[in-house]
């Protein structure tokens, strides 16, 4: 795994991966060498047996600012800025059955294809772009006091990035509607409150709570569950309410063939911690 990434850190201790946006002076205004970094970062870790859990949060008091107010002068000077293209990543059939990455493009659309949590831990501000990113990690944690804003109406823009379709499915039509129009600013609180985050912590301890919660997924889980499960989610939205059952008595019959299967079972007996293996 490489250990040094452009406009970004990452660490990995007990079997979590913290990936930080590491733009501090810019309130870690997003930039294309970013995009690239975290995305080499995810795919390292998405194959790397000793990361189950994979953070991604901000230095210094941002999480991210948006995207680069530089890039936005640039392309409203008609001057050209993309991405550096990296390989896809996939979640692999043969590991879970399922296949979702034909389902979700775009910037951030890979990141429903990694077989493991990615969390976003939302430690201060939080706009356009850099509030887009979050909708496309499992789980999202912020500090009380981080403030929100979509931003794209004060700057003449849309709901960008597949915003418009994730939103929704977390706080509703009317408060997605809401947020966007008015691109009115709103803290940690209120995020938890409207199901945008699914908690806010006191800034003193907020990465101490994030961290805590997953290495409790990282020990206390199957790395195989959590990886089919998550498949199942995303890709539950293009399937009718048979076909997914199907699937799920599908991976359910395979499940009972594995070894996480046998030590879920012995731990829960034995009465002792899991010693999951992800096979």
């Amino acid at each position: 795994m490489p250990t040094t990434y452009e406009d970004l850190l990452l660490e990995v201790k007990d079997r979590v991966a913290i990936a930080t946006l590491n733009r501090p002076d810019k309130l870690n205004a997003w930039t294309p060498a970013m995009g690239e970094s975290l995305k080499r970062a995810v795919a390292a870790c998405a194959v790397d047996d000793s990361v189950r859990v994979i953070v991604v949060t901000g230095a210094g008091r941002g999480f991210c600012a948006g995207a680069d107010m530089g890039l936005l002068q640039k392309i409203q000077t008609g001057e050209r800025t993309s991405d550096t293209k990296t390989e896809e990543i996939s979640l692999s059939p043969a590991r879970t059955g399922l296949e979702v990455s034909k389902y979700y493009g775009g910037r951030f659309g890979y990141l429903f294809s990694v077989p493991k949590p990615v969390i976003a831990a939302i430690n201060g501000p939080c706009a356009g772009l850099g509030f887009v990113f979050p909708l496309y990690c499992d789980l999202r944690f912020a500090a009380r006091d981080a403030r929100f804003t979509t931003a794209f109406a004060q700057r003449g823009l849309i709901a960008e990035h597949g915003i418009s379709w994730l939103l929704p499915r977390l706080v509703g039509s009317a408060r997605s509607l809401d947020l966007l129009l008015s691109a009115r600013k709103f803290d940690g609180t209120e995020a938890e409150r409207i199901g945008l985050v699914q908690q806010a912590f006191p800034q003193e301890n907020f990465l101490q709570e994030v961290l805590a919660y997953a290495r409790n997924l990282a020990d206390a889980v199957s790395p195989r569950s959590m990886a089919v499960m998550k498949a199942q989610i995303w890709a539950s939205a293009y399937q009718s309410f048979n076909e997914s059952l199907e699937v799920a008595n599908a991976e359910m019959a395979k499940s009972f063939a594995t070894e996480d299967f046998k030590e879920g079972v012995a731990h829960f007996v034995e009465k002792r911690a899991a010693r999951f293996t992800g096979r």
